[in-house]
């Protein structure tokens, strides 16, 4: 990923950005710090990735919350629930080597 940020100027009222100085003109400007197409892309699709694990995540915490094993099936319910955990630790390791 291109990790290089460009500084430019945008004004606080017409939203004009200028780089790599500022106009000379009567805008007030602030310093905006820009990034690549294809930085912006990569990063957007490393949010995306985490939101598919978080809601992975999210629903095995969902049915863990909201099971109740039958009387003496805690432990095959804690190791099943174990089970599904590790697979997903396991998907999200792999993803994040990509």
């Amino acid at each position: 990923m291109d990790d290089a940020y460009i500084p430019a100027w945008q004004c606080i009222g017409c939203g004009r950005i200028e780089a790599p100085q500022t106009c000379i003109g009567v805008c007030r400007d602030r310093k905006v710090m820009l990034v690549s197409m294809e930085g912006h892309q990569q990063a957007l699709a490393e949010i995306q990735r985490l939101y598919g694990e978080l809601e992975q995540a999210h629903g095995l915490l969902s049915r863990i919350a909201h099971t109740t094993p039958r009387d003496g099936q805690w432990e095959a319910s804690w190791r099943a629930f174990g089970e599904q955990a590790r697979r997903l630790l396991d998907a999200a390791s792999d993803s994040a080597a990509r």
